[in-house]
């Protein structure tokens, strides 16, 4: 799957977004070794505390089905100027199951820009860092 390829299933996802309060929809698409592609959408929720990102999605999908250790490229395609890179919460999430991702940001025009999760997050902490 190409890049391009992998950001247009990201922003198909912006279809099931439920995004009453943002109305700003987040689409991801997580690709694997094997080819399987795990997408997910933003959940918003009236206890703002309690909004799941759309890579939080896709992650939560792909661990739940058996896929831990073979995360190779994640997109995310958001609506707006700039380029929709992981907040903080996802990058964290994200480090925990595969530091050396590779991250597509999409803007609202269909462009992106990739940068690693390693330059997303230095020095992160993930399960080396407890033993």
């Amino acid at each position: 799957m190409t890049d391009r390829e992998l950001v247009e299933r990201a922003f198909s996802m912006h279809r099931f977004s439920y995004v009453p309060y943002s109305k700003f929809p987040v689409g991801a698409a997580l690709l694997c070794r094997d080819g399987t592609v795990f997408t997910g959408c933003n959940v918003e929720n009236a206890a703002f505390g309690s909004t799941v990102c759309a890579e939080r999605t896709a992650l939560l999908k792909a661990v739940s089905e058996g896929h831990r250790e073979d995360w190779e490229v994640l997109a995310i395609a958001g609506r707006g100027r700039d380029y929709c890179w992981p907040c903080g919460s996802c990058r964290q999430m994200l480090y925990e199951f595969a530091p050396r991702l590779r991250v597509l940001a999409a803007r609202g025009d269909g462009e992106f820009c990739a940068a690693s999760l390693e330059e997303l997050l230095p020095h992160g902490f993930g399960p080396g860092a407890l033993a």
